[in-house]
C-alpha cells in the first residue's frame, strides 16, 4: 500500500476527496468506506491463504494415500476388494438385523396365538411349527367319527372357538390359511376310495364350516383367505406304531401361510423336539 507521505498521492487523494465532497459525501464518511474496503481486502487475502494451505494439505493427504495403496499392493493386498468386503459386511449386517426383527415379530405372533388358544389345549388343540409353517393342530377324533367326513357337534363347537380367536385378531383375520387333512395309516375303503380322499373331504368340511356365516352357525371367516388340501397318511407327526400315536396322526391342521417377507427359519420358535 502507498505511503500517506507521498505528496503526489496525497494531492490526488485530496482532489478525489474534494470531488467526492463536491458530490455530497463527507470526508469522514469516505475515509470510513476506504477503511472498510481495506478490511475486506485483508480478509480476502486471509481466506486465499487458508485456501492455499488447505489445497496443500489435501495434496499431501492424497500423496500419503497413494503411497499407502502402493505399499498395500506390494504386499499383495487388493484395496478394491477391501472396500467391497466392507460394503458386503455392512449389507449382510443389515440383512441380519432385518431378519432378526422379522423373526422376533413371528415369535411374538406365535406366543400370542398359543396364549389365545390355551383354553382349548385340554381338547387337544395345539400351536406348533411344522415344515417351517406355524400350525394350529386340531384333533381328528374330536372333529369326526372314525372313517367319516361329517363334523361332529363337538367338532363344530371346537371350530367355532378357534374361528372366534382368528376373528378377534385383525392381523390373523387378514392372513391366508390352509386347512390340511391327515389320517393314520389304517386302510380306508369307504366312499372316498382311500385315505387321500378321506383327508381331502375332512379338510373341505372344516373349511366349509370356518367360512360359513356366523348367522348360519359357522365360523364367519373370509373365504378368500382359506384353502384346503389332504395328505392322507403321508405326513404323520409320529410313527403309526400304536393306538395313541395313530390318534395323534388323525388330525386337521390350520396352516398359517407366510407372507413373502416371512420366509424365515421358524424352527427357532421351538426346541428341536417340539418343532418335529
Amino acid at each position: 500500500m502507498r505511503s500517506w507521505a507521498s505528496a503526489p498521492w496525497i494531492a490526488s487523494f485530496g482532489l478525489v476527496l474534494g470531488g467526492l465532497a463536491g458530490c455530497g459525501y463527507a470526508e469522514d464518511e469516505w475515509r470510513g468506506k476506504l477503511r472498510a474496503i481495506d478490511d475486506l481486502t485483508q480478509q480476502l487475502q486471509h481466506e486465499e491463504a487458508l485456501n492455499e494451505k488447505t489445497q496443500r494439505e489435501l495434496a499431501d493427504a492424497q500423496a500419503t494415500i497413494e503411497q499407502l495403496e502402493q505399499k498395500l499392493a506390494e504386499a499383495g493386498v487388493d484395496v478394491g476388494a477391501l472396500g467391497r468386503n466392507v460394503e458386503e459386511q455392512a449389507r449382510a449386517l443389515e440383512e441380519h438385523r432385518q431378519r432378526a426383527a422379522q423373526l422376533e415379530a413371528q415369535r411374538q405372533r406365535f406366543e400370542l396365538l398359543r396364549d389365545q388358544l390355551q383354553g382349548l389345549t385340554g381338547l387337544g388343540v395345539g400351536v406348533t411349527v411344522r415344515h417351517n409353517r406355524m400350525v394350529i393342530e386340531l384333533p381328528g377324533d374330536v372333529l369326526f367319527d372314525p372313517g367319516r367326513e361329517t363334523l361332529k357337534r363337538e367338532g363344530e363347537s371346537l371350530l367355532a372357538e378357534v374361528a372366534a380367536v382368528v376373528r378377534r385378531d385383525s392381523d390373523l383375520g387378514a392372513r391366508h390359511f390352509q386347512v390340511a387333512g391327515h389320517t393314520d395309516d389304517g386302510r380306508y375303503t369307504g366312499a372316498f376310495k382311500d385315505n387321500w380322499g378321506l383327508s381331502v373331504m375332512r379338510a373341505r368340511e372344516v373349511l366349509a364350516y370356518l367360512v360359513k356365516a356366523e348367522a348360519e352357525h359357522g365360523g364367519g371367516l373370509d373365504a378368500k383367505h382359506w384353502s384346503a388340501t389332504g395328505y392322507g397318511e403321508t405326513d404323520p407327526v409320529v410313527a403309526n406304531d400304536g393306538p395313541d400315536n395313530r390318534r395323534k396322526n388323525r388330525r386337521c391342521e390350520l396352516v398359517l401361510l407366510p407372507n413373502v417377507d416371512e420366509t424365515l427359519d421358524l424352527r427357532n420358535l421351538l426346541s428341536t423336539d417340539a418343532a418335529r
